[in-house]
């Protein structure tokens, strides 16, 4: 019994490492879906995203693939924009699905989409 225990501190560690790099694997999913359209789909993520502060910079179409390009504004704090972040908007059957979404302005899009 005693020959093992100096190698449960180390069996601990790795199931904890192993947890950790797991978590954000299993948090990308196949992202939120919509029945609407891109067109409606884009018109909301910009209206969403400049209300909440940041600035589109552009969007590009690959098929039925739209990505947002957007950065944080520097909102009146004189200390530049932010880094160059980006969402994928893809369209599945009848129904369109956000990827690499931020979940606090996913819940802005949400709402308007629903309504």
């Amino acid at each position: 019994m005693f020959r093992y225990s100096n190698r449960l501190p180390l069996l601990a560690g790795a199931v904890l490492a192993l947890s950790l790099f797991a978590a954000p694997v299993a948090a990308q999913g196949n992202g939120k879906r919509y029945a609407v359209s891109n067109d409606k789909a884009v018109s909301v993520t910009r209206e969403v995203l400049v209300r909440r502060g940041f600035e589109v910079v552009r969007v590009e179409t690959h098929g039925d693939t739209r990505t947002i390009f957007y950065r944080a504004g520097n909102q009146g704090r004189g200390r530049g924009k932010g880094k160059l972040e980006r969402m994928v908007i893809r369209r599945e059957a009848d129904r369109v699905i956000f990827v690499e979404t931020p979940s606090a302005i996913l819940v802005d899009i949400d709402l308007k989409l629903k309504l």
